[in-house]
């Protein structure tokens, strides 16, 4: 029985593995948030690892507060980049695989058709700067594994646009949402499922390869807000707005649109519509 030592296990995607695991008997699941396990200290990852045999990581824990990365970008470079070295490094010691979870931020969001593992990456803000670095600390220190980048990241756990949403279109009449940021909204169930459905096909791989995962379709963030407000029978009225009528401290990707056909391809995975996923996880939240 393989065991996967998943970290960040309290945030989106973490709690939707939690929550998948148990459709997974073949394989003994460690669940480890800071509280467990501190990503950021070598000694401590090491040690854990002496007193657990794990074959897989699934990386899910990430400095994700994008705005205040601009500030605090020394933090977010220890937990994104430099906590990932460390994890990356362990893992080759002990012949682990390593997958690590990557965002659409790593690109300038200036293409005009979706990104392909083979663009160029160019990141814009702190935190995609960061998310970039992690991604190069698995390929320079680990032995094998993958690098997932999804996008837009929601579930019923937690903290996310969704929940803003449903929240702020309850309290007020009119929400001003930008129309002119175009991407995928990925339900965080389909990117577990999905992880936990390729493990099988992992442990032919040799060497660090990177795949891109959201769900299918694409939608402007006033295109997602409209949809969660219309599906969820809130009387609010969503204004489309341009970027530059609400800046924030860190720039954007206008397109970060993610192609998946190497995923697909190459696991023969299904991946569903984002509309659909979204009506699964509004359900959720208002059980």
């Amino acid at each position: 029985m393989a065991t996967i030592l998943i970290t960040g296990s309290n945030g989106q995607l973490g709690n939707e593995i939690k929550s998948l695991s148990t459709n997974y008997p073949d394989y003994n699941f460690i669940f480890t948030d800071v509280e467990e396990l501190n990503i950021t200290d070598y000694q401590q990852i090491d040690q854990f690892f002496k007193i657990n045999n794990i074959q897989f990581i699934i990386n899910c824990a990430a400095y994700t507060a994008v705005d205040k990365a601009e500030q605090e970008s020394d933090l977010a470079r220890y937990i994104n980049a430099n906590a990932v070295r460390y994890l990356s490094q362990i893992a080759k010691k002990n012949h682990a695989f390593m997958i690590h979870i990557s965002t659409d931020y790593v690109f300038d969001g200036k293409n005009h058709k979706p990104y392909t593992e083979k663009d160029l990456i160019c990141p814009t803000s702190a935190y995609g700067k960061t998310k970039a670095e992690g991604e190069n600390e698995v390929r320079n220190h680990a032995e094998k594994g993958i690098i997932i980048r999804t996008s837009w990241l929601y579930s019923s756990f937690g903290h996310n646009f969704i929940k803003t949403i449903l929240k702020y279109g309850k309290e007020r009449g009119k929400l001003n949402v930008v129309f002119d940021q175009i991407g995928t909204p990925t339900y965080a169930a389909d990117l577990a499922k999905a992880i936990l459905d390729i493990l099988p096909q992992l442990t032919s791989k040799t060497s660090i390869e990177t795949f891109h995962y959201s769900n299918e379709g694409v939608s402007s963030w006033y295109d997602f807000a409209k949809e969660i407000i219309t599906l969820s029978d809130i009387d609010c009225i969503i204004n489309p707005i341009r970027t530059e009528d609400y800046p924030l401290p860190a720039p954007r990707p206008y397109y970060s649109v993610l192609d998946k056909a190497k995923i697909k391809k190459e696991f023969n995975i299904e991946i569903p519509y984002w509309k659909d996923s979204l009506k699964k996880c509004l359900k959720l939240i208002k059980e």
